[in-house]
Parts: structure tokens; C-alpha cells; sequence
């Protein structure tokens, strides 16, 4: 770049990109690569429990629940490792490393697919399914005889043609469907997806401290940094979800990871063999003894942790369904040790802060405080529905919608593997994230820019009207219960607009709020909401759960009619969580006390 290009806070001597400091577009380069990893496994994830795996969708939900929620709580101790000892830039390093190499494991976990079965009243039978272009049958297998199975209404099954020892129906609680899986790929399985976690705790917090140090205190450019920034995020995860979904269809999960690895890799090397870009950037601290080999072996210790606690998450969601006929108490102690946690931290810190806030501040700071907490427990009801994309939406996708595009030049007759609905949410921030921008810069200069509250109340009735709108849209499936994908692609693009309401103000706000001496409690148990919207994430996703034989449901009309009922639950839900938000707005702003 040449002067001419150079914002107006930038040294005279300083070479830009983009009017930013050179630095940025390394770190550009490697977050857009590291998500193009991430999203591109997401988009796969949940289809590779349920289809390659063959895990009932209870506990596929509740895995892909378990997954995410550690996702977001890691950076907790990632970023304070940083910060203490490890310093920003080795930390994303390690981080990267690790990732890299739990991505490419997961493409090789899988080894052969599970095979299915079916129990009935203690007798066990091999299910066979035949894929068909009308769709896909399933067929109980007795010795030379063959039974297609069919599912019901009030969830029995039928066995066409059985008769004597194998009823012609059977009742749902005599039957269970399950398959048979190599235990060593199921450890792999988690122990790829315990990389991931742990690496991710110390890349992602860690890569934006470092965006932070680039602009001096006061450098007004700072902002637009964090624009172009968080923009290669969302390009990554368009270019990964479209082609991981793709390649995974044509050629096996294997080689749809191995994409996904295949982009942390190139994050990586971005990053270690930097040229010397980000020399004094994200250097240890100053006067610390030097742990590295102690941390790498802690970090390491951490994997079997977290494979113990997915592995729990597992059993868990296999055993009797979590039940809310005990009160709130019987269904969190009926959870996995995981859930036990998350709800139980979470509940502390959102009595425990406004209880100390009123004791120990004084009214301005305490009522701040007692708003950011709200706002938290919005958020949570916010990414709690909006995150079904990766999981319950997906599935819906998968079973109930008509993905067939039609020709597309290269692609001839062209019809899209479900994974890759997820991209539409990243392609419509990407083109009206500056919509949003200079509408509220424009609001902003006439003093008519909503207040936060505001904001967020707009973000939740939006995610709600999302799901409401598909609900609507599904009246008009098809003979074969599929519903129009300009259905979900309009819930996608609602979904998206209320984000853009909501996330760009909600970690900024917790901020500005926060007493200065306990702004790191407040970061951490802002992390600890998007952890625990993403653990709760999967239980919704649980609700949605259809009976499937070798990954495909028995009978979609049940499924239909199954998503459509939480679909219309949730969707209420956010709607709820919108007009009190609305009802409480005014009050908030009040306890803002003149911050914005």
C-alpha cells in the first residue's frame, strides 16, 4: 500500500493495508482460514453422528450440544493462560497446531459405518437400508426374510408382512433401534473433537487480543480493524460450507474433514512462518517464569478431560429422556456431569454478581452491573435458538426439505447436501453488515440510534419470527412431507438480520457496564452465556428428535410434524423473550445511566 491509502491516524512512516497497520492481513488471513476449518466441520458434524455413526438423534443432539458449549467455555482458560504466561501469539500457535490436528484425526475416525439394528423385546435383528431415489427404505432382517419397517404416529412401529414370532406392529416401548460401532472409532471420535476443543481455547480469545495491540491507545482506526477482521470469519465460513458439504456428498465425510484440516493447516503455517509481521506483537509478559513445557502438559492432560465428558454427555443421552416432571432441580441433576456443571456455574454467577454488585457498589455502578447480567440471560434465549442452525435445522434440511436446485453450469442437475444451508446465514451478513452500519452511523448523527436494550429486544423477536415463518412456509410441503427451501432460507435470512441487531452490541455493552475491577468476571461469565446457549442449544435440539434407522427417519411426516412442534415452541419463545425485553427496555436504558 502507498500513503494515499492511509487512514488518518496512521504514522507517517507507517506501511498500511488498507489504511491498517501490514500486521492485520496476516491475521486476516489465518482467522479467515481457521474458520473456513471450523465451519466447515460444523456444517458436517452433526449429519456424521446421525449418518455415519448411526447415533439416534437424542444423542447426536446432545453430543453436537456438548461439543459447541466446551467450544465456548475453553477461551475462558486459553486467554487467562495468555495473558499470564503463554503470551497471545504462542498461544494461537499452540492453538492452531492442535486444531489441525484434531481435524485431521476426525477424518479418519469414522473407519467403516455403523451398522443398525433393531431390539425387540429382547431379540435383536439386523435393519438393512435401501437407498432409493423416491427415498430411502428400511427393512428388518429375519434370516432369508425381509420387513420393511414403517413408522407411526403414536411412535409403534409396522413390519410389513410379519406375522407369528415378529408382530406385524409393535409398540414403542418394545422396540429400541441402535447400531454397532467400533469403540476404538468412537474414542477417536471424541479425542478428534477434544483436540479441537482444547486448541480452540487458546486460538480463538488470543488471535483478537493480538488484532487489539495493533492501534494504540485513542487510534481511531481501531473499530474499522475489527470490521475487516471479524469479515474474514465470515468469508471462511461461506467458502468452507459451501465446498466441505459439497465434497463430503461426492467423496465421504473423510475427505469433507479433510478439507476442514486441510484450512487449519494453511492457518497455521500462516501464522508460524509469519516473516517477522508480528515481531513484539503478543510477546509472554514481561518478568513471568518461563512454563511453557508445564502448560503444553496440562493442555495435553485436558484432552481426556474433555473426552470424558463428551463420552459422559454420550451415556447420558442414551439412557431414559431428562425429564421436567421433578422441577428444575430433578431435570438438571438428571443431566451429564457437563450439564450439571455449566447450569450450576452459570446460576451462581447470575445471582451471585447483582447479590455482591448490590452490597458492594454504589447505585450507578450496581445498577450497570444488574443490566449487563439481564442482558446475558437475553443473549443466552437468543443464541439458544439461533444456534439450531448447526444442529436441529440442519437435520431438518437433511429429512424435510426439498434441496433440489436444478441445473447449475459445471454441476448440471444440481441438488444441495444439506450441510450446506448453513452457508446462507454468513452470505447474508456479509452483505448487509454494511447495511447495518451505516444505518445506525446515520441514526447515530441524528441521535434517533436505539439503545441496546432496544437492540436486543428487535434481535429476539426476530430469531422468533424466523421459526414461526418456516412453521408457516411448511404448510406447502410436498406428497413426501418437504417443505420449499425458500422456506428455510427466509428463516435463515430473519435469523440473520436479528443477529445483526444483537451480536455486534452485546460483548461491547457487557464492556462499558462492568466495574473496571471486575471486568474479567464479567468477560468470563460472558463466555460461560455463549457456552451455556449452546449446551442448552442441544437440548432443544434433543426435543426435535425423530426415530431414525441408519440415520433416516422411519416416517417423515412424523418428522415433519415433530419439528414443527418445537419449531413453533421456540418460536414463541423468542417472541416472549422480545416483547419483555421491550417491556423492560425503558428501565434498562435507565440503569445504563448514559452509557450507549
Amino acid at each position: 500500500m502507498t500513503n494515499i491509502d492511509k487512514a488518518p491516524d496512521a504514522p507517517a512512516h507507517e506501511r498500511t493495508w488498507f489504511g491498517h497497520p501490514r500486521p492485520l492481513a496476516r491475521l486476516f488471513s489465518t482467522e479467515a482460514w481457521e474458520r473456513f476449518g471450523y465451519y466447515g466441520m460444523r456444517a458436517l458434524l452433526i449429519l456424521y453422528l446421525t449418518k455415519h455413526f448411526v447415533f439416534a438423534d437424542r444423542v447426536g443432539n446432545g453430543l453436537y450440544g456438548a461439543f459447541t458449549s466446551l467450544v465456548y467455555l475453553t477461551p475462558l482458560i486459553g486467554g487467562f493462560i495468555a495473558d499470564q504466561y503463554f503470551g497471545s501469539k504462542k498461544s494461537v500457535k499452540f492453538g492452531a497446531l492442535l486444531m489441525a490436528v484434531g481435524y485431521l484425526l476426525l477424518a479418519f475416525s469414522g473407519g467403516e459405518e455403523a451398522k443398525p439394528f433393531v431390539a425387540i423385546d429382547g431379540h435383536r435383528y439386523a435393519v438393512e437400508v435401501v437407498h432409493a431415489s423416491g427415498g430411502d427404505d428400511q427393512y428388518l432382517v429375519d434370516g432369508a426374510h425381509k420387513y420393511k419397517i414403517t413408522g407411526n404416529e403414536d411412535k409403534s412401529i409396522s413390519l410389513e408382512g410379519a406375522s407369528g414370532a415378529l408382530p406385524a406392529s409393535v409398540a414403542a416401548d418394545h422396540y429400541k433401534f441402535d447400531a454397532e460401532r467400533n469403540p476404538l472409532n468412537v474414542m477417536l471420535l471424541f479425542i478428534s473433537l477434544a483436540l479441537v476443543i482444547v486448541g480452540n481455547g487458546y486460538f480463538k480469545p488470543n488471535i483478537s487480543t493480538i488484532v487489539g495491540t495493533l492501534y494504540p491507545v485513542g487510534d481511531r482506526r481501531r473499530d474499522g480493524g475489527f470490521t475487516i477482521f471479524y469479515m474474514g470469519i465470515n468469508l471462511g465460513s461461506i467458502g468452507s460450507q459451501i465446498l466441505a458439504p459439497w465434497v463430503a456428498a461426492k467423496f465421504g465425510f473423510t475427505w469433507g474433514f479433510a478439507l476442514a484440516g486441510a484450512g487449519m493447516v494453511v492457518a497455521w503455517f500462516l501464522f508460524q512462518f509469519d516473516g517477522g509481521s508480528l515481531n513484539g506483537y503478543g510477546e509472554p509478559p514481561a518478568g513471568k517464569k518461563k512454563r511453557d513445557w508445564l502448560i503444553i502438559l496440562l493442555s495435553i492432560v485436558g484432552i481426556p478431560i474433555v473426552w470424558f465428558l463428551l463420552n459422559n454427555s454420550m451415556v447420558a443421552a442414551s439412557g431414559p429422556e431428562a425429564s421436567a416432571a421433578g422441577g428444575i432441580m430433578g431435570f438438571i441433576m438428571a443431566l451429564p456431569l457437563l450439564g450439571k456443571i455449566m447450569f450450576g456455574v452459570f446460576f451462581v454467577a447470575v445471582i451471585g454478581v447483582p447479590l455482591w454488585s448490590i452490597v458492594a457498589l454504589d447505585a450507578t455502578a450496581r445498577n450497570r452491573m444488574i443490566v449487563a447480567i439481564v442482558l446475558m440471560v437475553f443473549s443466552v434465549v437468543f443464541w439458544t435458538l439461533f444456534e439450531q442452525a448447526g444442529s436441529s435445522l440442519t437435520l431438518f434440511a437433511d429429512r424435510n426439505t426439498d434441496l433440489h436446485i436444478g441445473y447449475l453450469p459445471f454441476l448440471g442437475d444440481y441438488t444441495m447436501p444439506a450441510g450446506q444451508v448453513q452457508m446462507f446465514n454468513p452470505i447474508f451478513i456479509v452483505l448487509f453488515a454494511p447495511v447495518f452500519s451505516m444505518m445506525w452511523n446515520a441514526l447515530g448523527k441524528r441521535g434517533w440510534e436505539p439503545s441496546v436494550p432496544f437492540k436486543f429486544a428487535i434481535g429476539l423477536l426476530l430469531v422468533g419470527v424466523g421459526f414461526l415463518v418456516l412453521v408457516f412456509g411448511s404448510k406447502f410441503h410436498d406428497a413426501g412431507f418437504k417443505v420449499g427451501l425458500f422456506w428455510l432460507v427466509t428463516a435463515y435470512f430473519i435469523h440473520s438480520m436479528g443477529e445483526l441487531f444483537l451480536s455486534p452490541v452485546g460483548l461491547s455493552a457487557i464492556t462499558k457496564l462492568s466495574v473496571p475491577r471486575l471486568a474479567g468476571v464479567m468477560m468470563g461469565v460472558w463466555f460461560l452465556s455463549s457456552a451455556m446457549a449452546q449446551y442448552i442449544g442441544g437440548i432443544i435440539a434433543q426435543f426435535a428428535s425423530s426415530e431414525t434407522v441408519g440415520g433416516k427417519v422411519l416416517n417423515p411426516e412424523v418428522s415433519l410434524n415433530t419439528y414443527l412442534d418445537v419449531f413453533t415452541t421456540i418460536g414463541e419463545a423468542g417472541l416472549i423473550a422480545g416483547v419483555l425485553m421491550l417491556i423492560l427496555w425503558l428501565p434498562l436504558k435507565w440503569g445504563m445511566k448514559g452509557i450507549t
